[in-house]
């Protein structure tokens, strides 16, 4: 079974000549992945970037630390302090006082979301849709490689206080079936699929062989099929994985990759298009999900691209979503004014097939708030906005209404239009966190 090789922030100088880095972009990746989480492996180095490009190629851009990351003065202390020898507790106590600064956990994941059982909190377990149970496997809290935007890099960063994560297969079981409204258990991380079958087995055969009849659907959050594709393809355990899939399909149970596709260079090479046929003709849907990002995929061309990759190879476009308000966002986010105009213009593109897709959707406290549209009512111009899923199960569907502002990036940088002083899920997100109420 082939095997990659890991490339932190030790191997950066290894790597230079090959990706043709200078001494100045070493040093300021080696400051930057002292904050944020930096790993990626040599099949994406030798078959995703292109050399030539670096540091403009898209796939550099999106797995590599940049100075930009960081702002000006964090970036300029972190760096004075490696250049002047500090030991690692120094740079550990600069690294965690930079990271409370960026909003590690968004959208009230650690205060509305965690769900309780028997009145006590569930650790490891996120429950903020009322179908949708998200569990998070101690075994699968790392990725093949880290994308340099991810909302999650809290998990990555040793710090216990920042992390979901769970070995308890029977609190999974026991929640899902003590909430009958739970119909979908999605399994995430880091990226499950780092596991071993013999381990997901573990979490996923209780479910099954618990007769469970308000659970549908069982889903796994990867980014595998791009960064190690020969995880679908290469010995038994490769094999078992199919093996896995062929079993939850024979409970009557659906079984979704949710492949993060940020760029269609990742569906390129011959071993990732193998092993999408693999996953799929073991029984599995792949529902394809990523964000805009600025530097990677800002452009409605490589979108449309994107989208008809993925249908062509019998994929799913299923979300493009707006860059979250955690980690490097300064760096990587474009306003929802160009998101909605890149998601238009990528969507007039490309056939009915591909328009299965939905977006710009901000993945917010209130819920999956989408922008609809940009228009003008009674004189003045606004945000259409709906909620594609909402913390109160009330809320879906709703439409509302705010402001226009170009330079707004995110739901919190909106003021609500005609006339409302507040939008209509405000009083309730103050009344009371709905997610920290679940039954248990």
């Amino acid at each position: 079974m082939k095997k990659f090789k890991v490339i932190t922030q030790k191997d950066l100088p290894l790597i230079a000549e090959k990706l043709k880095l200078d001494k100045e972009q070493i040093i300021d990746m080696q400051a930057v992945s002292a904050v944020l989480p930096f790993r990626v492996n040599d099949y994406v180095v030798d078959n995703l970037i292109d050399p030539s490009d670096v540091p403009n190629d898209p796939i550099f851009q999106l797995t590599f630390p940049q100075r930009g990351m960081l702002e000006e003065a964090d970036y300029r202390r972190m760096r004075d302090l490696l250049a002047s020898g500090a030991n690692k507790s120094e740079v550990k106590l600069a690294a965690d006082q930079i990271r409370c600064k960026l909003n590690p956990h968004p959208a009230g994941q650690m205060e509305l979301n965690v769900p309780k059982l028997n009145g006590e909190a569930v650790s490891g377990m996120q429950h903020k849709y009322q179908e949708t149970v998200l569990f998070f496997p101690t075994q699968g809290q790392t990725c093949h490689a880290y994308c340099s935007y991810c909302f999650r890099w809290a998990q990555f960063v040793g710090d216990a206080s920042l992390k979901f994560a769970s070995r308890e297969a029977d609190q999974l079981l026991n929640y899902v079936r003590d909430n009958p409204q739970v119909s979908s258990v999605l399994i995430t991380g880091g990226d499950p699929m780092v596991m071993k079958t013999k381990i997901l087995r573990r979490y996923i055969e209780p479910l099954l062989a618990s007769g469970l009849s308000n659970l549908h659907s069982i889903r796994i959050g990867t980014k595998a099929l791009a960064y190690w594709p020969y995880r679908f393809t290469e010995g038994e355990d490769a094999d078992d994985f199919m093996q896995l899939i062929e079993e939850v399909r024979a409970a009557g149970k659906h079984f979704a990759l949710m492949a993060h596709s940020s760029h269609a260079r990742e569906l390129e090479p011959e071993v990732a298009q193998k092993a999408v046929e693999r996953v799929l003709n073991a029984g599995a849907v792949i529902r394809c999900q990523a964000p805009l990002i600025r530097k990677v995929n800002d452009d409605p061309n490589v979108w449309a691209q994107l989208w008809r990759t993925q249908v062509k190879l019998g994929m799913v476009p299923y979300y493009m979503f707006v860059e979250r308000d955690t980690g490097a966002k300064a760096y990587f986010e474009v306003s929802l004014a160009r998101a909605y105009k890149v998601f238009t213009e990528a969507y007039s593109q490309v056939s009915g097939l591909c328009r299965t897709v939905r977006g710009p959707s901000m993945s917010a406290s209130p819920g999956k708030v989408l922008v609809d549209g940009i228009t003008e009512v009674g004189g003045e111009k606004g945000f259409v906005l709906k909620l594609l899923q909402g913390r109160d199960p009330g809320w879906v569907n709703r439409v509302f209404f705010a402001k226009y502002d170009s330079k707004a990036t995110w739901l919190d940088g909106l003021k609500p239009a005609h006339g409302e002083d507040r939008f209509f899920f405000d009083r309730f997100m103050d009344a009371a966190p709905l997610g920290s109420a679940r039954k248990g």
